[in-house]
């Protein structure tokens, strides 16, 4: 028997790296409040975690503070921009069809997010890899998010699974899957995801 049923995947900054994206869209959006979104701190702040929680941290360090939802009411705008962007060209490694082809014909495969619903699935179809997937849990389907353990337990359920190999690259999402009772390997990035995945499947 394997020693795991399931393998779960973060989304952004794992299966492709559309963190800088996110942040741009962000940035674009917020401006016109007079908010500036820098990298830097997004990398810190947005990376890992839902947006809401993001926006409230943005506002409560804002001088003066701001009202989060003020900036919260600029999502849709935000989500429309990053769906545009990327539906065109989704940075996916071309190598990445194939691994997750040969994955998943010996485990079962989901994507474990903080964003929507929407926004994943429309990356994932453009990617050409929706189909590799059995369940997506995204950012609507759970009350807590990551570092909360709900969103890998209800991935595990969707699924029917006990054991699992969670893949994450923030320390929210490993506090998370290790929450939930899982073993994580952790990531960089897309560019040594395979790698790491692959080594800790061949470890005995």
């Amino acid at each position: 028997m394997p020693e795991f049923e399931a393998i779960l995947f973060d989304f952004d900054g794992v299966l492709l790296d559309s963190e800088p994206v996110h942040c741009a869209c962000w940035a674009e959006v917020l401006a016109p409040l007079g908010v500036t979104v820098e990298w830097e701190y997004y990398r810190q702040y947005g990376v890992g975690v839902d947006d809401r929680g993001m926006l409230r941290t943005m506002a409560a360090r804002s001088d003066p503070p701001r009202n989060w939802e003020e900036l919260w009411a600029q999502y849709p705008a935000k989500k429309r921009l990053f769906q545009a962007r990327m539906a065109q060209s989704p940075p996916f490694d071309p190598s990445l069809d194939g691994f997750l082809s040969r994955l998943h014909s010996a485990y079962k495969l989901a994507v474990v997010s903080s964003s929507s619903t929407t926004e994943i699935a429309l990356i994932l179809t453009a990617g050409g890899i929706r189909r590799h997937f059995d369940t997506l849990v995204c950012g609507e389907d759970v009350q807590h998010h990551k570092p909360a353990p709900d969103p890998y337990l209800l991935a595990a359920q969707r699924l029917g699974v006990r054991t699992a190999l969670v893949v994450e690259d923030s320390e929210p999402g490993m506090a998370s899957g290790r929450a939930a009772g899982f073993e994580v390997v952790a990531v960089k990035g897309p560019a040594d995801l395979q790698e790491q995945v692959l080594g800790r499947l061949a470890a005995k």
